[in-house]
């Protein structure tokens, strides 16, 4: 099951993110509250804290949601924390009873036990906003609802400004819904190098993760964040708007993006733009990249019906777990193609769609049942298939440097500048 996503950068910074994400991996447990935020205090009925601070005092937890007067919200639900990032990350000593009865486990991402507590094990530290010395891109942090804590991260290629507007592409980072940020390693770093190498500005929108906030949070909290993209195609900085989109956006050329999770979220707010297209004035999307997505549905298909029996099961169980509200593994979140969809795939913004998958990823057969369905949907746009011969999930965050993660990022970049 997925947890990262982004489509590789060539970038020296991204190399260096793989070397910490695989230090990282070792042994990373975030203990969360209800409220889906990072628990930085431990109790007085805990243990002392069993491994060494992994954040810097310039960290942002990625679910401390920025502020306008810089804050985060955990500053505001947790006066003794420092605003500006985490004071401490620890696991909470099991107390007995419900808090150490297990929920629901799907180790190595996630386990949830009975008292609500969670567990993430690879929550991997935030990197902060800033100019990036690889690539000379500049990003910040923007607000985008602070009653919800809803917020963004926008990325500005290098160079001077001479006037011209640039392509949106519009990010949405993988996790399995569970897990990830957009200010994650391998977000932000992926972005840095595609914003360099495409000549475009990003936005990665962060949302709501589960179970604290099952499905369709996600769904719902990406929605908005579209919404307050597509707002800046009519509006100027001079009126509140941000400037890097107001003044250096061209929303005439929109692209959505993402991988694994976020890869189906971009399929999921590309059908509801091009159904809703009265929400998104003056907002053209071009096309759309679906990179290892995540998509389910009740019939087996491929493999799911022979050797990837066990799989499917636990892949049923963890969306049951992910959308507990779900009316069933046809719900059309899950299979766009279903009855309960009523063809709106078919419906899908933009006049193009690129679908990535990986030979041996375990969901590979459910993305090429994505792209021949959406070919066969009446969808009249142009569907393309890329996949990566000999590779799993998210290889390319693993190796970087490989031939077919070169080959993922030059079709992608190809994608974009069509």
């Amino acid at each position: 099951m997925v947890w990262w996503s982004s489509p590789l950068s060539r970038t020296p910074l991204c190399s260096a993110a793989h070397q910490t994400i695989k230090k990282c991996c070792i042994a990373i447990v975030a203990t969360t509250d209800h409220t889906n935020r990072s628990v930085h205090q431990h109790p007085a009925s805990s243990t002392p804290p069993l491994t060494p601070l992994l954040h810097s005092a310039g960290d942002r937890d990625p679910r401390a949601k920025p502020r306008s007067d810089g804050t985060s919200d955990l500053a505001h639900e947790r006066p003794n924390t420092r605003p500006q990032g985490l004071s401490q990350l620890v696991p909470m000593a099991a107390t007995g009873g419900a808090d150490s009865e297990v929920h629901f486990d799907f180790f190595p991402l996630v386990r949830q036990y009975k008292s609500g507590r969670v567990e993430r094990f690879m929550n991997f530290p935030p990197i902060p906003a800033g100019v990036d010395p690889a690539t000379g891109v500049a990003s910040k942090d923007v607000v985008i609802d602070p009653a919800n804590g809803l917020w963004a991260r926008v990325f500005l290629p290098p160079g001077g400004h001479d006037g011209s507007k640039l392509p949106v592409l519009v990010y949405f980072h993988g996790g399995a819904y569970v897990i990830g940020s957009a200010s994650d390693p391998m977000t932000h770093n992926y972005l840095n190098g595609l914003v360099a190498a495409a000549n475009v500005v990003a936005v990665a929108l962060e949302y709501r993760l589960a179970p604290e906030h099952p499905l369709p949070a996600a769904y719902d909290d990406s929605w908005e964040g579209l919404k307050w993209v597509a707002s800046h195609a009519t509006a100027a900085a001079a009126d509140g708007a941000e400037p890097w989109l107001a003044d250096r956006g061209d929303f005439s050329r929109v692209f959505l993006a993402g991988g694994s999770a976020g890869g189906t979220i971009a399929h999921v707010m590309a059908v509801r733009a091009g159904e809703q297209q009265g929400a998104l004035p003056g907002f053209g999307i071009r096309g759309t990249i679906v990179v290892h997505p995540y998509f389910s549905g009740a019939a087996a298909i491929g493999k799911e019906a022979t050797t990837g029996k066990a799989e499917k099961a636990k892949a049923d169980a963890f969306w049951r777990f992910l959308y507990p509200g779900s009316p069933g593994l046809d719900d059309p979140l899950s299979n766009p193609f279903s009855e309960a969809a009523g063809g709106s795939a078919a419906r899908i913004a933009g006049d193009r769609v690129l679908v990535c998958v990986a030979e041996k990823d375990g969901l590979r057969d459910r993305g090429v049942w994505y792209y021949e369905s959406l070919k066969a949907s009446g969808y009249a746009g142009e569907v393309e298939l890329l996949e990566s011969v000999g590779e799993d999930h998210v290889f390319y965050c693993m190796k970087p440097r490989s031939e077919r993660a070169i080959e993922l990022q030059d079709r992608i970049l190809g994608f974009l500048r069509k």
